[in-house]
């Protein structure tokens, strides 16, 4: 069958970890999060944190769904903005945990809660993409992760309809590093992009939910993608450890030249060789 006329990613940066992916006549949305500047977004057992800088784009503006990709049920990730507003038709695919919670209280008729290393096709006219749910681990402490929602990480591979995946996209989800992520280059080596979910998240008492700069850069050495795309990071009151200090340290690492900058607002193309900004 005919696939796209190009193998031509193209990521538009909303902002948080927000991404809209077109590839061909395909449009994924990931991680849904539209809330305003200094609207409060809940993080679970009476935590919130407040939004400082708007999205790109509304919810409203958003072209026809495919499929949202969805790494936990976390306030700044879906927020009440896309429960109100997306299509509650639209295939879902997320954690058990958030399957569950937005199939039974949020009404949304398609959702599929994938285990670690499960994979789902979604199949558009001319192109399709195999969404693997990778692992994720959103604190250190398990008494901490017994706490927050499940998270998980996403393979998203890119190709025409019945054939060889062409492009190869990771995003991390809200991770820390830890040994289960080895198993991510083992079973899928010649990642194309890494999107990081930085941002130093940090809870009252110091605990650290997301990677800060070094931990996204120990990422970057046991994966070894091609290219590395920073967000989340900057958005909200939680986010302790800026852009520029991941910045900073890609630089010490000689890895600068593998960063992808893109800025909410923008868009960044991944060919099946390289992306450019």
């Amino acid at each position: 069958m005919n696939g796209p006329r190009e193998d031509r990613l193209e990521i538009e940066f909303i902002g948080n970890a927000t991404l809209l992916l077109r590839y061909g006549a395909m449009t994924v949305l990931t991680d849904p999060n539209f809330l305003h500047k200094g609207q409060y977004a809940y993080l679970g057992n009476g935590l919130v944190s407040r939004r400082l800088h708007d999205p790109s784009r509304e919810a409203d503006a958003l072209p026809a769904l495919d499929a949202v990709v969805l790494s936990h049920l976390h306030g700044d990730h879906f927020d009440r903005v896309a429960r109100r507003r997306l299509d509650h038709s639209v295939p879902v695919f997320t954690t058990p945990h958030a399957a569950r919670r937005l199939s039974a209280v949020h009404g949304f008729r398609r959702v599929r809660g994938l285990a670690t290393w499960q994979e789902a096709l979604i199949g558009g006219a001319d192109s399709e993409v195999r969404v693997t749910a990778l692992p994720a681990r959103h604190a250190g402490n398990p008494l901490l992760r017994r706490l927050l929602p499940p998270v998980m990480g996403s393979l998203l591979q890119f190709g025409p309809v019945g054939g060889p995946a062409r492009i190869h996209l990771y995003l991390t989800g809200d991770t820390l590093v830890f040994d289960g992520l080895n198993d991510i280059p083992r079973r899928f080596p010649g990642i194309d992009l890494a999107v990081l979910h930085l941002g130093g998240t940090t809870l009252p008492g110091g605990l650290l939910v997301t990677m800060d700069a070094e931990q996204g850069i120990e990422l970057a050495r046991r994966l070894d993608p091609a290219r590395l795309m920073p967000v989340h990071y900057e958005e909200y009151t939680v986010m302790k450890s800026p852009l520029s200090a991941f910045l900073d340290a890609a630089r010490r690492e000689g890895i600068a030249d593998r960063l992808v900058h893109c800025r909410p607002g923008g868009t960044t193309v991944l060919t099946a060789q390289n992306p450019s900004p």
